[in-house]
């Protein structure tokens, strides 16, 4: 009987992973999202709304200048009694008048323009995150077709050896040393193969429309890993530097933490309704006058002022004091949000922490089965040909071994995905951290 052999995977694989030209790397697709993705753009359109909104906070502490004209026409009828003893007149003014406002003492308003620095500061923190966000979406994509390339090419990998086992149950029916539940067996596996190899094609579009959707491209294509794969180690190895981390540079507790300041200004503000406002101000006025009710005569006024305004309120209802109490409770609220927020972005970077560690553990682990049960397809392989082993027993340590493979591929990408994950959950992650994970691509 001829000795059975399996087709050798790395050529599957090769043919599979052959670069195409315009092959990408994580870093090529990650600045075409950048400039595509419309849920980081609108994050960037808020981030410059909120930096005009920040500037027309500052107005509040500069002076206000204005110009008002007037013009007017009078008809003056006098009627003397006894008639007709009368006299018509029609004269006119026009009049100028520039006026200027600068505020001496609004705290108020000094408040607001506080509060609009810590918008900025806000809005960094959103813009921050929404960038974080999106580097994990295209890693998340990009894994996604790389595992469903894998998926597909260990199917019809397993396929291809299912083939071939059936080929030789057929021939080994046909001299009488097997009988026809071999075949059977093995038409059986063949025939899922087909459908798992028609559904691992499915999956593969799928990932790659929701790739080239999230990109903006055609037809990207995601280089894969370089063979051999070596995942980089984690480090720092201490849980609890990462949580230290997450709380002096996560968005998240940025964000909350800002939201407090700016409760406190709004207590400020509220709390300003009891105090006194002083502003200068200061006017020029012109009038032109081309006769009166008393005179036929022309003549023109200038009159110049210069003062100040103080406003001091004495009651408005209990409105101020209610003001207040609403701010403080609305502090407190913003206080006990920042509490929950360190919480649980401390819970994030504890799971994401260990969810690498485990993922390097299953790698390894992976490993191991990947090279036991290639072992135990060779011994079943031979027990086969010598007759010791049955024909099933070969396809379960196919199956075997191609599902370990497609584990260990998907394992690879899920430590790879779980470390930008984890600076995400540290509120570290940034784009230059893709370039560690393209240093592991193939060239």
């Amino acid at each position: 009987m001829k000795p059975f052999r399996l087709l050798p995977l790395f050529v599957a694989i090769g043919a599979t992973f052959t670069l195409p030209v315009q092959a990408q790397s994580l870093v090529d697709l990650y600045q075409s999202a950048r400039g595509y993705d419309a849920t980081y753009q609108s994050a960037k359109s808020q981030f410059d709304a909120t930096l005009a909104r920040a500037d027309q906070a500052k107005a509040l502490l500069l002076p206000t200048v204005g110009l008002s004209l007037g013009a007017s026409v009078t008809h003056l009828d006098n009627t003397l009694v006894p008639p007709p003893q009368s006299s018509t007149s029609n004269f006119n003014t026009q009049s100028a008048t520039v006026s200027a406002s600068q505020p001496l003492y609004r705290p108020a308003n000094r408040a607001s323009y506080e509060q609009g620095i810590k918008q900025v500061d806000l809005a960094q923190a959103q813009l921050a995150a929404a960038n974080q966000d999106l580097i994990v979406r295209v890693s998340q994509a990009y894994f996604d077709v790389l595992a469903a390339i894998d998926n597909l090419t260990f199917v019809k990998a397993q396929k291809a050896a299912v083939g071939e086992q059936l080929a030789s149950a057929k021939r080994n029916f046909e001299v009488g040393t097997a009988t026809i539940t071999d075949t059977r067996e093995a038409q059986a596996r063949f025939d899922l193969g087909t459908a798992q190899e028609i559904a691992a094609e499915n999956d593969l579009r799928v990932k790659k429309i929701a790739l080239d959707q999230l990109v903006g491209m055609n037809n990207a294509q995601p280089q894969p890993l370089a063979q051999p794969v070596a995942l980089p180690t984690l480090v720092p190895k201490d849980v609890n530097a990462w949580v230290a981390q997450s709380e002096s540079n996560h968005p998240g507790i940025r964000q909350t933490q800002v939201a407090l300041e700016v409760a406190q200004l709004e207590t400020r503000k509220a709390q300003a309704g009891h105090k006194p406002t002083l502003d200068l101000t200061a006017g020029y006025n012109l009038t032109q006058n081309n006769g009166s009710a008393s005179t036929s005569m022309d003549y023109r006024t200038n009159a110049g002022t210069i003062g100040l305004a103080f406003n001091l309120p004495l009651f408005a209802g209990f409105a101020i004091q209610n003001r207040v109490k609403e701010t403080l409770a609305l502090e407190d609220k913003a206080r006990s949000d920042l509490e929950a927020t360190k919480r649980a972005v401390a819970q994030g970077a504890r799971t994401a922490y260990f969810g690498v560690e485990s993922g390097l553990g299953q790698v390894k682990a992976l490993e191991a089965a990947e090279a036991s049960s290639q072992s135990a397809l060779d011994a079943n392989k031979l027990g086969y040909q010598v007759g010791v082993r049955i024909n099933i027993d070969v396809l379960n340590s196919q199956s075997q071994l191609y599902d370990t493979k497609a584990k260990l591929a998907k394992a690879r990408y899920d430590v790879l995905l779980g470390s930008l994950k984890l600076r995400q959950a540290s509120g570290t992650l940034q784009a230059q951290d893709l370039q560690g994970v393209n240093a592991l691509l193939a060239k």
